[in-house]
């Protein structure tokens, strides 16, 4: 209750006291100038600086003592910020390290993950390009193999038509060249030599 009682006494008595001192001050600077009577009032003078000592000395015993601690605490307010902000520009340059190290190891780790990818890509477009060839290769053998076996029906069925018309072509000259009874005797043989072989 002490302290609360001397800031609000603090807060009446200075304006007070600000006005006293400075109506002391004015009043012997008049009071020597010789203002008012035309001789000089020492006398007045003694009391009006008497009056302004004590009246420093109260407001000095009120207020002084909240006035250097308020000092005090501001000199130490800012000392702690001051402090505080050190603290922080330290902090924040920790901080900084940590990301910089961090960016640092992403740089590091993009780079692996494009260089793996590019080795996946190349690897893929290997594996792409060898199936293609296999297949190409594959398709090249069936086309082959598909026509080797068409030239061979072809071939064959030129030759069943080779044949047919050999035979006919050789029936017909057999059948102008030859009469009933050779032509019998033809068929004779033939049959004897198949049936005895």
């Amino acid at each position: 209750m002490g302290n609360h009682y001397k800031r609000d006494s603090a807060r009446i008595l200075l304006p007070v006291a600000a006005a006293v001192a400075a109506f002391g001050v004015l009043g012997a600077a008049d009071a020597l100038a010789g203002g008012g009577h035309g001789e000089t009032r020492w006398g007045d003078f003694g009391w009006r600086v008497l009056n302004f000592v004590i009246f420093v000395g109260i407001l000095w015993y009120f207020v002084g003592g909240l006035a250097v601690k308020y000092f005090r605490g501001r000199k130490q307010g800012i000392r702690e910020t001051l402090d505080n902000l050190e603290e922080r520009r330290r902090s924040a340059s920790e901080h900084l390290a940590i990301v910089e190290k961090r960016i640092a190891g992403l740089n590091r780790e993009r780079d692996a993950i494009l260089e793996e990818s590019r080795r996946q890509a190349l690897a893929l477009k290997e594996g792409i390009i060898a199936d293609a060839e296999r297949q190409a290769a594959q398709i090249i053998a069936q086309a082959k193999s598909a026509a080797e076996r068409e030239s061979r029906a072809v071939l064959a069925e030129v030759r069943g038509i080779a044949a047919d018309e050999i035979v006919a072509a050789a029936e017909r000259i057999l059948s102008a060249r030859l009469d009933d009874a050779a032509h019998e005797r033809l068929v004779d043989n033939s049959l004897n030599k198949v049936v005895f072989q």
